[in-house]
């Protein structure tokens, strides 16, 4: 299980599935971006992501 988990990045009034969505979209180009780069990633992507958007640098909304 990833932490943080997904009830204390999103608010109340904010759809579960648009996270999962936006997330799995980060995470993809997280990995293209890698690959384009040569970059070896030693965190798998989509942990990466939910770091990110965890964190306030990404939100859902940029993604949906």
């Amino acid at each position: 299980m990833l932490r943080p988990s997904m009830y204390q990045i999103i608010d109340k009034h904010d759809s579960y599935y648009e996270f999962v969505v936006a997330v799995s979209q980060r995470a993809r180009d997280i990995a293209e971006q890698a690959e384009k780069e040569e970059i070896i990633l030693v965190e798998k992507p989509v942990k990466l992501a939910v770091e990110e958007f965890a964190s306030g640098k990404v939100k859902v909304s940029d993604y949906i």
